[in-house]
């Protein structure tokens, strides 16, 4: 048995040994994959992708059939509901939760996924952020809707002019995020960003995949799936979303499809239009995540540039020649 079917469990500090990290554009593969080498090696699966923790959204997220999550175990999936914005910060705590439970005790850990801010933050450590009371939250959120965004980044440049000076007048989300911290800590959230955490797995023994596919190959994938979606419920979920009556601005509500449906449910598209839209959306999401992770993720990581023949190369550089 290899070093790495032995693995799992913790290093010091509370830090995941041996961990598999795949991360790949939507529909590029990486989900079969996690759970191909879960299967071989007795491991555990963790969601390293922001829409996959939402609930509701099974279908329109592309999260594990039932039969997929009986092959192996799975974590941090549809665990969220929509009605709460899921953070970075957030989804690192709850990895935290798995690790000082003993969750992974004993098994190799594969985080699987596609957003690239949560595998930084898994291997590098994030800025620890206050808690915001509902009360300051919703109380910004409101300001923003009644004054506009502009005017609340002439309160911050005047309460904090530096985290002002950083910002665009039109950035309304990060603006109400600065104030919010600042209201609820009396601190900058410069200050509280300066503060790096510690990463959760211990990066010497870490294993690093990204997946490249052929761009033909995955415009080819996506509609494919976006047509499976439909076939699968993906209708029924956005009209289940919408009967709870959530705030659009809510990350949940701008999971790719949902906005293009709700579109055509109220007659505003037709749904071909509707469908293309989404397909058109799902193709851009992907290319601009290629970009991240091509610009953004360091010489360790090890670049599947294969497509979608990629098991053999992985299973090499894991488990070597056979």
């Amino acid at each position: 048995m290899s070093d790495i079917e032995n693995s799992g469990g913790q290093a010091g500090e509370g830090r995941v040994k041996n961990a598999i990290l795949i991360a790949g554009p939507t529909a590029s593969g990486k989900s079969a994959l996690a759970l191909d080498l879960a299967e071989r090696m007795g491991g555990v699966i963790v969601n390293t992708d922001s829409m996959q923790g939402y609930s509701v959204l099974d279908v329109l997220t592309a999260r594990p059939s039932a039969a997929e999550l009986a092959r192996a175990p799975h974590y941090l999936y549809g665990h969220v509901h929509p009605s709460i914005a899921y953070s970075t910060g957030a989804w690192l705590r709850d990895v935290m939760k798995l690790i000082d439970e003993g969750t992974f005790f004993g098994r190799p850990v594969i985080f699987v996924g596609g957003t690239g801010l949560y595998f930084r933050a898994l291997a590098e450590g994030i800025s620890e952020m206050p808690d915001i009371p509902r009360q300051v939250r919703d109380r910004w959120r409101y300001e923003l809707q009644e004054q506009g965004a502009a005017k609340l980044h002439r309160i911050l440049l005047r309460e904090d002019s530096a985290a002002g000076m950083m910002l665009k007048p039109t950035d309304g989300q990060r603006i109400v995020r600065a104030l919010e911290v600042l209201d609820a800590s009396g601190r900058s959230i410069l200050d509280w960003q300066a503060m790096r955490g510690r990463p959760l797995i211990d990066r010497d023994s870490a294993r690093f995949f990204v997946i490249e596919p052929e761009r033909a190959a995955l415009v080819s994938r996506i509609e494919a799936r976006f047509d499976r979606m439909l076939d699968s419920g993906a209708l029924e979920e956005v009209r289940r979303l919408a009967a709870l009556g959530l705030d659009a601005d809510l990350p949940a509500m701008k999971a790719i499809g949902v906005r293009e449906l709700q579109a055509a449910m109220a007659g505003e598209l037709s749904y071909p239009e509707a469908i293309e839209r989404a397909k058109i959306a799902t193709r851009q999401y992907a290319k601009r995540q290629a970009t991240w992770f091509r610009h953004q993720l360091g010489p360790e990581w090890h670049r599947l540039r294969t497509g979608y023949g990629m098991e053999t190369t992985i299973s090499t550089d894991l488990f070597g020649a056979t």
